[in-house]
């Protein structure tokens, strides 16, 4: 039985629709445009989205008015609306263009403001498609690179550059990017405004790195000025804050933003008022990367010998205990030198300090070697040690990922928290009621793939050189945790274990 792939679905009715219907799927659009172009993101800015339902959500706000909530988004400080106008999927309509259009009109008439730029959402697919848009109000297209090859991106991109409107180009792959370069070639720049979604149109899966992976190489298309939006997967003002945080021109919002009329203005102004942080350069230098998989996490070093050893088997990340209650805490002195010497290196692993308490003198001292330069990145082992630590505003900007014990459907629901905090990946590990890392013991399979199918998969747990191998192959983890499971005693590695480790991870 082959993969559902939603966005063939979406396209074939469609087509079938608009050929029953007519390109303008049976509404009146005005024969002329009957206002004035929006510049389409000129300035960093939230893009708020009029949206009723969707194929992975089904009914998010099946009575919004359109008109209503575009006034809203407009008084919420949105720099554009994003209007769905496809019917059976997202149950949006082109008469709610119009009247999102119209909103904006009157926002601008009652205000003397300048309104927001308005997006025509759908999945177009010829230039006859952007000229309706462009009568009926819209200030830009969305063409989604995935469903249109490279002749019709240009035809349409062309169209866009004819009438004056904004095509927004919305790329996921390589290949999509090599379209929008081939794109680019034909049209002004000036024209063109790239979005990443993070949600994979195919199944509906999010991954808040996606967008990070392609942010520079849109960039080398488009120039260092180029605007790029994050798409989808941020659902509360922490998670916008952390996308403003990682260089986009913009971020889209569907259903947070229609569905929670309360905290419009906040997840605007957490996007906007953003500004880099170490946390952020952390994950835009992972994401370049993160399709290497499985990555190999060698944790519970104590010694640089061990360091070493962790390095010759190709190791991605290397962990140091800083809790003094764990027989692995490593020495900040060691560490230090440890750090030192691999720095040197040029393909040094990701150096990670793992704490349980950001409030221990030991966590300080964690905190101080990232601060410097010793360390690349903290993991924060328990929830509890992560509820206290995002919560302190200036200690989430430090490199910083979760690590969660789970032993219970009830626990993985943890992970839903932390990504709304806008945590982009959290390690999963085992649980026991006397130690809360290396364990030794396996998490339950139906708990990893609870945990799989919303969640690139970072696992710890009972892993050893005997069933890494089989790990990968039933999971296919992005990275893979292991401490125990190597060593002869709590924080001396076993040469031949880890050498076996490497062979097998590989």
């Amino acid at each position: 039985m082959s993969e559902r792939n939603i966005l063939q679905e979406i396209v074939d009715r469609r087509i079938k629709d608009m050929e029953i219907s007519g390109i303008e799927f049976g509404f009146k659009i005005p024969e002329k445009r009957l206002r004035k172009v929006h510049p389409f993101l000129d300035t960093k800015g939230a893009v708020l989205e009029v949206k009723r339902a969707s194929p992975s959500k089904g009914d998010i706000a099946p009575d919004l008015d359109s008109y209503e909530t575009a006034l809203d988004y407009s008084k919420a400080g949105a720099k554009a609306i994003s209007c769905l106008t496809e019917t059976n999927y997202f149950k949006g309509t082109l008469q709610d263009l119009m009247k999102v259009c119209k909103a904006v009109d009157d926002y601008e008439a009652e205000t003397g403001k300048t309104g927001p730029a308005v997006l025509r959402k759908d999945f177009l697919i010829n230039a006859q498609e952007v000229e309706v848009a462009y009568r009926a109000g819209a200030d830009a297209v969305l063409l989604i690179s995935r469903i249109l090859d490279v002749a019709d991106m240009i035809s349409m991109a062309k169209k866009c550059q004819e009438l004056g409107i904004t095509a927004l180009v919305e790329v996921r792959l390589q290949e999509d990017v090599d379209k929008l370069a081939k794109v680019v070639a034909e049209v002004d720049k000036k024209y063109i405004v790239a979005g990443v979604n993070s949600r994979d149109l195919r199944d509906f899966s999010i991954d808040l790195l996606t967008p990070c992976a392609l942010l520079k190489k849109l960039q080398a298309v488009l120039g260092n000025d180029a605007r790029v939006i994050f798409e989808s997967g941020i659902r509360t003002p922490k998670s916008a804050a952390f996308a403003g945080s990682l260089g986009f021109a913009g971020m889209l919002l569907g259903e947070a933003a229609a569905k929670n009329p309360e905290i419009r203005s906040e997840l605007v102004k957490s996007f906007t008022e953003s500004e880099s942080t170490l946390n952020a350069d952390f994950w835009n230098k992972y994401a370049e990367t993160k399709d290497c998989t499985p990555k190999l996490k060698v944790c519970g070093l104590t010694n640089k010998e061990d360091a070493l050893l962790a390095v010759k088997i190709k190791a991605d990340f290397l962990g140091f205990i800083f809790w003094n209650k764990s027989p692995r805490k490593a020495d900040g002195n060691i560490v230090k030198e440890i750090c030192t010497e691999l720095k040197k290196k040029n393909d040094c692993p990701v150096l990670v300090g793992v704490i349980v308490d950001p409030d221990l003198e030991e966590s300080k001292e964690a905190v101080n070697l990232v601060k410097e330069g010793y360390l690349d990145v903290l993991q924060l082992h328990t929830v509890n040690c992560a509820r206290k630590f995002l919560s302190n505003n200036e200690l989430r900007k430090l490199p910083h990922y979760a690590a969660v014990n789970i032993s219970s459907e009830e626990d993985v629901k943890i992970l839903d928290e932390l990504f709304d905090s806008g945590e982009p990946r959290v390690l999963v590990d085992a649980q026991t009621s006397t130690q809360i890392g290396g364990t030794g013991k396996q998490i339950s399979e139906e708990l990893v793939k609870l945990v799989q199918k919303k969640y690139k998969l970072w696992i710890a747990g009972g892993i050893n050189p005997e069933n890494a191998s089989e790990v990968v192959k039933k999971y296919l983890p992005e990275l893979v945790d292991v401490a125990s499971g190597v060593e002869l005693s709590p924080g001396i590695k076993d040469v031949v274990k880890m050498e076996k480790l490497g062979k097998e991870i590989r």
